[in-house]
């Protein structure tokens, strides 16, 4: 196991700025707007030579119980039970507030190793804060600047003195790539998408066995992307939760703003993505939307009904239903597979985890290039391309170039002249010979080298 260090604080003090510049990406959304953490968040941190797992935490605050905020501290205690050490973060600039006092107390009863890192310490307005935390009695203050990258030296000490000692690199087994049976066991990249209050969390949570990440009947509780991992009959996947995606026009707080863009880039880092329906009103703009949101990012998609426990009819003929609206609605990944579960009960969860793993398998498919041409040969002769401007358009061969999703390339005399209507003939009769069902799938144009391109007539 990794040396681990949960971050903790009050709100707004900058840890997930900190977290960010640890992990040397931007995962934790930023804002100047108190309690945007809500959800931990692990990564993997890199402080000089020193590698170790990073907790971003919500801010300790104090709630009712039961209230989102005692759950968002629930998830903050089960960081810390989790780390090897803490990083309690102030405010240097504003200096030590009665709720620093009270979760310093908190922090020494959890009974960890302790750094106090008196944050926003950049010019000369943080140094009183800084010292009035020496008040908290969790040792000297370390004052940085995570905005800024001020003061990682001092932290670097400070973090060193803690550390179990590094493997000796010639003791240690030397990195290899991974073989073909190592790559098809490495873990799915899977995220959940949907419009807000679809039970995205609910869903994860139960696939989890545990309330990881906070729900809500509030829409809007899910901010950030939130990794965990899972494992399901032998295979392993990391399932990223998302925030809710609504319409671009009514999206108006900067906050919101960045939970989409987080989101968005959490579908294009995936390789498998479930759109998550609320079964009672699925189907809606939104919904079409994200799933050609989907599509174009050339991903697996498999559309999960939601809350199917509260439909009053749930017989063979409402999932019937759902597969003629999926094929109408969306006929740009035709034949989608689409799952009736219930996050809350635990309906169709098995169904789900298959039809991920079929979508994965699809979206890797390979195809020969003999098979490929056998069939075009037939398709081509079953419906030849129109004629355009009086000139018959010739269709030569197709070869698939790449998976991932299955890419193909057809050489042609005329590729600006082939119309839209003839290509999704050819897409809809591949999705059927080779069975691809809702896979994405690109087919690319390219005409032919002329090989006698070279030889201009002669002016006379």
């Amino acid at each position: 196991m990794p040396f681990t260090i949960a971050i903790i604080g009050r709100p707004n003090v900058g840890k997930s700025t900190l977290f960010n510049r640890l992990v040397g990406q931007k995962l934790a959304l930023v804002d100047d707007l108190p309690g945007v953490t809500r959800d931990r968040r692990e990564g993997g941190a890199r402080l000089g030579d020193l590698e170790f797992t990073i907790i971003d935490t919500a801010g300790l605050d104090e709630g009712a119980k039961g209230s989102l905020t005692a759950r968002m501290q629930e998830q903050t205690e089960t960081a810390i039970a989790q780390a090897d050490a803490l990083f309690f973060v102030v405010d240097a600039r504003a200096g030590l507030t009665p709720n620093d006092r009270a979760f310093a107390d908190f922090a020494r009863r959890a009974n960890k190793p302790v750094l106090l890192v008196a944050n926003k310490s950049e010019g000369k307005h943080g140094d009183a804060g800084a010292m009035e935390a020496f008040a908290l009695g969790l040792g000297d203050p370390i004052q940085i600047s995570a905005e800024h990258g001020e003061g990682m030296g001092e932290l670097y000490d400070a973090l060193a003195r803690l550390m179990p000692e590094p493997v000796d690199e010639d003791e240690a087994e030397d990195d290899e790539p991974l073989t073909e049976e190592e790559a098809a066991t490495r873990p799915i990249r899977v995220a959940i998408v949907g419009r807000p209050n679809a039970g995205k969390s609910t869903l994860i949570n139960h696939l989890l066995g545990e309330e990881r990440l906070l729900t809500s009947p509030e829409a809007g509780t899910t901010r950030d992307s939130i990794a965990v991992e899972i494992t399901w009959k032998g295979r392993e996947f990391r399932v990223f939760d998302t925030a809710g995606l609504r319409r671009r026009s009514r999206i108006e707080e900067k906050l919101e703003k960045l939970s989409v863009a987080d989101a968005l880039r959490a579908v294009r880092f995936a390789e498998v993505v479930v759109m998550t329906m609320d079964a009672q009103n699925r189907f809606e703009e939104q919904d079409l939307r994200i799933a050609d949101l989907i599509e174009r990012e050339g991903r697996a998609i498999v559309l999960a009904a939601n809350k199917w426990d509260l439909m009053e009819s749930k017989g063979g003929g409402a999932i019937s239903g759902l597969r003629r609206d999926a094929d109408h609605l969306l006929p740009q990944v035709k034949g989608v597979p689409i799952v009736a579960v219930s996050g809350l009960m635990g309906e169709g969860i098995d169904r789900l985890m298959q039809a991920i793993q079929d979508a994965y398998a699809l979206w890797n498919r390979r195809i020969s290039t003999a098979a490929l041409n056998r069939w075009f040969e037939e398709a081509v002769q079953a419906n030849p391309p129109p004629a355009v401007s009086g000139r018959r358009l010739k269709l030569n061969y197709i070869t698939q170039t790449k998976a991932r999703p299955p890419s193909f390339v057809l050489f042609c005399s005329r590729a600006d002249a082939v119309p839209q209507s003839y290509l999704r003939y050819l897409t809809n009769s591949l999705r059927e010979a080779f069975d691809l069902p809702g896979t994405p799938v690109r087919i690319t144009l390219r005409e032919k080298a002329n090989p006698f391109a070279h030889k201009r007539k002669r002016p006379s």
